[in-house]
This record gives C-alpha cells, sequence and structure tokens, in this order.
C-alpha cells in the first residue's frame, strides 16, 4: 500500500476545477510512486450555479483574470433551466464502469462545454463527447450513465463532499497511512498541496523507519 492517497472531489463543469486540472496532472505525476489518487464527483445544485449566462461570464471573467488565462471560459453550456448538470457528471462516472477511470472522459466533457460551449448539461451531448473520448460504446454508455446504480454513487460521493464541511471545489483530500489527514478546498494551484503531501510523507517514511528499528508498540 502507498503511504499517500489524494481524493479530489469535483463538479465536471465547475470552471474552478478546469482551473485546477493542470495541479492535479502534476500531483499525479510527481507522486506516483508514492500516491493513490481518485477523482470524486461532488454534484452542484442550483445554490452553486449561475442564475444567468451573463452572470456565468461574469464569474468566468473573475476566475479567468485571477489564474492569468489567455483564453476565456465559454457560458454556451449554460442552460438556465436546468438546476443540476446530471448528465455530464453521471456521463463521466459511468465510463468507469467501462475501464476507464482516468481522467480523460471527465476532461472531454469539461472542454466540450467550458471552451467549445457544447451543451452538455443534454444527455446526448456528453455521451457523444464521452464515446469518443473513451471508445465505447454509446448506447451502452448512455444506459450506464443514466441507472439507478450511477447516480447513486454520484449522491454518495456528494453527501461524503458535504461530510467534509467544505463548500467549494474543487476540493483535495490527502490522507497518509499514519492516519494524518490534510483538506484543502477552493484552492487550485499546486504548490500547497505539494508542501502538505511532502510533510505527510516525511512523516510515514519517519514512522515506517521507527517501526524498522523498534518494532511494534509494546502491549
Amino acid at each position: 500500500m502507498k503511504p499517500l492517497k489524494i481524493t479530489y472531489y469535483l463538479e465536471v463543469i465547475s470552471s474552478w476545477c478546469h482551473w485546477a486540472e493542470p495541479a492535479w496532472a502534476e500531483l499525479k505525476q510527481r507522486y506516483a510512486a508514492h500516491a493513490q489518487f481518485e477523482w470524486k464527483l461532488a454534484l452542484m445544485d442550483s445554490s452553486g450555479l449561475p442564475t444567468s449566462r451573463d452572470q456565468c461570464e461574469w464569474f468566468y471573467r473573475r476566475s479567468g483574470t485571477i489564474v492569468r488565462s489567455p483564453v476565456m471560459l465559454n457560458s454556451g453550456w449554460f442552460e438556465p433551466e436546468l438546476k443540476e448538470y446530471l448528465a455530464p457528471n453521471l456521463v463521466a462516472e459511468a465510463a468507469k464502469d467501462f475501464g476507464v477511470t482516468d481522467d480523460r472522459v471527465r476532461l472531454a466533457i469539461a472542454r466540450a462545454g467550458l471552451i467549445d460551449g457544447r451543451k452538455v448539461g443534454r444527455w446526448e451531448e456528453s455521451v457523444a463527447v464521452a464515446a469518443t473520448a473513451a471508445s465505447v460504446n454509446p448506447d451502452a454508455l448512455m444506459q450506464k450513465a443514466k441507472s439507478a446504480e450511477i447516480e447513486a454513487r454520484a449522491r454518495a460521493t456528494t453527501a461524503e463532499f458535504h461530510a467534509l464541511k467544505v463548500s467549494q471545489r474543487p476540493t483535495f483530500v490527502l490522507e497518509s497511512s499514519i492516519g494524518d489527514r490534510a483538506v484543502f478546498s477552493g484552492l487550485a494551484t499546486l504548490a500547497p498541496l505539494a508542501a502538505a503531501a511532502d510533510a505527510m510523507l516525511a512523516d510515514a517514511t519517519a514512522y515506517a523507519s521507527f517501526a524498522t528499528h523498534f518494532g511494534k508498540l509494546p502491549a
């Protein structure tokens, strides 16, 4: 078992999750030998969504300037009548059942919505993007994504997210083999995550060294 586990709670169409993806990719590369990685859905309800396309674009101008992005995100995906975007999230989750447990499906859907402005809130649109990215049968993917099983999984991980007493996506949870835990909610940059990972790995290594020299705690 690796000494560190890093869990990334996300919403597929979240702009701040989009901005956090480079940090996530760098974490996976830098700590591949020492950590296991998993992403989980943290669905947004209407309280976390913009109320209009104008408001969505205002948020995009704010976040885009904060991260110094040369590209403004595209609000074309937004549909005000939708109070929850199940399609992009559940399609990404369903792809796991076809062996696609990495990031490519959810990243493809996010890019289709946030960069290309495609209506990924619609099942057909998200499935079309995902099926191409994952090389899976679109009809089978659609059926799986709309199943009660997949929605139940998404609701369960969303409940896990809320149990952390946080409200921002992305949220990263780092847990070490010696019981240390760090939660970063709303941060989208690498530096604080890497600093915590390094500290937790150092402590886990020290505990392993001590166990080698002194054995288990006496009764």
